[in-house]
């Protein structure tokens, strides 16, 4: 998501989300976001080959969690969209997740019986105790970026990682590294058994137009 600002151009989300988030506008910001994300990764599920379509990820703010209709809005734009749940991940930081753990058991509970897929986003920054990670129902574990920052070039770094690779594969969760910039990370992070990356290596940020490019050159999609 990027803000196109008359005079300014284009401002990037860490620029605007926290000001959106103090003043409530992140609650119609992040319900067209959902809507948007599932009703584009619908016309890719209906374009791409059957089972070759990705599910889409849409991180969800604290202002998101905290509104008891969330679950319902969720719900709302899968079957407004036609968009199958398991193509849809919901994205929530760690620092979330501990803020207020009973609220967060909740509402995570109320999604994943929709069906959609939970990742924690920026894992390793909110201090989340194995405790309490077992006990919420998410599937992925993405790897916060500062532990990837330094994994070709520091073997602590490179073990850290592992270490976490190695955590998600005990509590039977993927692991995805973030901020993927070099190829010597992604050799590091491949060898360390993480399966998925994303990062600036792979792609900028782009619209739907250029991904579907993309997703078109890579599984043989009519155009």
């Amino acid at each position: 998501l990027r803000w196109d600002r008359p005079g300014h151009g284009w401002v990037p989300p860490l620029s605007f989300i926290p000001v959106a988030e103090e003043t409530g506008v992140i609650l119609p910001i992040g319900d067209w976001v959902l809507r948007e994300a599932c009703r584009q990764a619908r016309v890719w599920h209906d374009a791409l080959p059957p089972g070759r379509a990705p599910a889409v990820a849409v991180n969800l703010s604290a202002r998101q969690i905290a509104e008891p209709g969330l679950a319902a809005r969720v719900a709302a734009a899968l079957t407004d969209s036609g968009l199958p749940p398991d193509g849809l991940v919901l994205e929530i930081t760690e620092s979330i997740l501990m803020k207020d753990r009973d609220l967060a058991m909740s509402r995570l509970g109320e999604l994943k019986a929709l069906g959609v897929g939970l990742a924690v986003d920026d894992f390793g920054t909110g201090y989340s105790s194995l405790t309490y990670l077992r006990g919420f129902p998410i599937d992925i574990l993405k790897i916060d970026k500062a532990f990837v920052d330094d994994v070709a070039d520091d073997a602590e770094a490179a073990q850290l990682a592992r270490a976490i690779v190695e955590l998600g594969r005990t509590l039977h969760l993927s692991t995805v590294a973030e901020g993927i910039e070099r190829p010597e990370q992604c050799a590091v992070m491949r060898d360390s058994a993480c399966a998925l990356g994303q990062g600036y290596l792979f792609s900028r940020p782009v619209d739907a137009a250029a991904l579907w490019e993309m997703l078109r050159s890579t599984v043989g999609a009519p155009r």
